[in-house]
């Protein structure tokens, strides 16, 4: 009877067996066949994201080149300044060779689970285009969330383009790009920026990317936040209350004035109205341009402007004091006073012919940092620009402009190696709360070209020629803060 038995459990067992390894080639063929769709899938949707799809593209950042000697000193100007606009479809694009399939693994949404306001630990993210395509747009966010393991994306909203008559907001964009990143469960911050032409200075010379500017009336624009916020409740995480105030780009007034006051009045008005929406919203002051030079009504050295923001009360009105640095050709762990020089030697001479706090991120932002110090708060930087360009992979995709030849300076290793020590000294500091990666997706929507002021951002995008991810991009994927625990405080 035992002998039966088990004869009787051996068929059983080599039945299951069969079975099982049956199952297992049916879900093999199963899951290679759903592979080979999905590689399909998103090689026509990040095939869309270049050619005709260029004309959806937005306004966001760009770096203005160094400015002409002034009393024999020149300085450095970093700047965020909006994106040149693209030819519309019917004019020559940039030839692209069919890109290969980027193989995107999907993972479950995971809702941010610590309210913003209270998350004070270091955090990263990074700065997504916008684009009105849904498909397109999804691919950019599953990059950010699932490849790159990213918790935050930027974008910013120019408010010129959204409401251009008073009242009649143009939501389509926001609808798009806020709707599929609450799903991906991604914390989103918005840099509002650009006044509409209704409601600038009377008699304030406009011109769109070259003499923006603030409303006349601070109460227009806590308008456009509460119909924002209001439309899209839960979805806004932070916002940065304008861009790089102290250079006349972003803040063109009349009489033309790089004021401290009127744009504390301006932050205070805004705090209100948002804090009264929702008060887990992170208040961000604007990133400041790091510049040295004084020219009244034109641009203000940023340390200066900084004492006069603390003067005016910006600590008292702000969650987060706003901070940009996108790096030169100076790694991100040395003094602009105590400058090695590069092996080889750098071609772009200015930190070294010319030095300055401003071509050193970490003499900037150390800066910053020992200014709000000693104004007695213990208020932390966001960082909400940072990264270092390379041309090493655009060679044939056009020229620089003169000025920026530092990105000639740094190889794709350079670009990979001081965007991680930029990110470990942030951490190590202690004074920056949030960090966004400058930029995601510029160069793929661009077609990879450097040629003149449309391709200025093409170098420090993370996502090379024909969408291949440049070696920063792995760096950036085990660093894995998708995964950190965040701690309440």
């Amino acid at each position: 009877m035992s002998s039966i038995r088990e004869t009787m459990n051996i068929g059983a067992l080599r039945q299951r067996q069969q079975m099982h390894r049956r199952q297992v080639r049916y879900f093999a063929m199963a899951w290679t066949g759903i592979t080979l769709l999905l590689g399909a899938a998103t090689f026509i949707a990040v095939y869309a994201a270049t050619g005709a799809l260029a004309a959806e593209l937005p306004t966001g950042s760009s770096i203005l080149p160094p400015p002409a000697a002034e009393n024999g000193v020149v300085v450095a100007q970093i700047t965020a300044t909006p994106f040149p606009t693209f030819p519309p479809p019917d004019q020559a694009q940039p030839t692209q060779e069919p890109p290969p399939p980027i193989v995107i693994t999907a993972t479950p949404s995971v809702l941010p689970t610590v309210a913003p306001i209270r998350d004070l630990d270091f955090d990263l993210g990074i700065a997504v285009q916008k684009n009105a395509d849904p498909n397109v747009y999804g691919l950019w966010v599953a990059m950010a969330r699932d490849q790159l393991r990213l918790n935050w994306v930027k974008s910013q909203v120019v408010w010129r383009d959204t409401e251009k008559v008073k009242g009649q907001i143009d939501w389509s964009d926001l609808d798009t790009s806020l709707t599929l990143l609450s799903d991906a469960g991604v914390k989103v911050l918005l840099s509002i920026t650009k006044a509409p032409d209704w409601a600038r200075d009377p008699g304030a010379r406009i011109v769109a990317d070259v003499n923006d500017g603030p409303p006349a009336n601070p109460q227009d624009y806590a308008d456009f936040l509460s119909a924002l916020l209001r439309r899209y409740p839960g979805k806004i995480h932070a916002i940065e209350v304008w861009n790089e105030i102290n250079i006349d780009r972003e803040w063109t007034t009349n009489p033309p004035a790089i004021n401290a006051q009127r744009y504390v009045q301006l932050l205070q008005v805004a705090y209100s109205t948002i804090k009264s929406i929702d008060p887990n919203i992170i208040v961000i002051s604007a990133g400041l341009a790091p510049t040295g030079a004084n020219i009244p009504g034109a641009v203000t050295d940023d340390f200066v402007y900084m004492d006069q923001l603390i003067a005016a009360g910006l600590l008292n009105t702000v969650d987060c004091v706003g901070a940009h640095h996108n790096g030169l050709n100076v790694p991100p762990n040395q003094d602009w006073n105590n400058l090695p020089e590069r092996n080889p030697p750098a071609r772009f001479r200015g930190p070294w012919s010319n030095p300055h706090h401003s071509w050193a991120f970490k003499s900037t932002l150390e800066g910053y940092a020992n200014r709000i110090r000693a104004a007695g708060s213990d208020k932390k930087l966001c960082v909400t620009e940072f990264g270092w360009p390379s041309v090493e992979d655009l060679q044939g995709r056009g020229q620089l402009r003169d000025g920026f030849g530092f990105a000639a300076d740094n190889t794709l290793q350079d670009q990979a190696n001081f965007t991680v020590q930029a990110i470990e000294l942030m951490q190590q500091w202690g004074f920056v709360r949030l960090a966004m990666i400058w930029n995601l997706n510029y160069g793929a929507q661009a077609g990879w070209n450097i040629g003149g002021a449309v391709g200025d951002n093409v170098p420090w995008s993370i996502l090379g020629p024909d969408f291949q991810p440049r070696p920063v991009w792995q760096r950036i994927v085990d660093l894995d803060f998708r995964s950190r625990p965040r701690r309440e405080q």
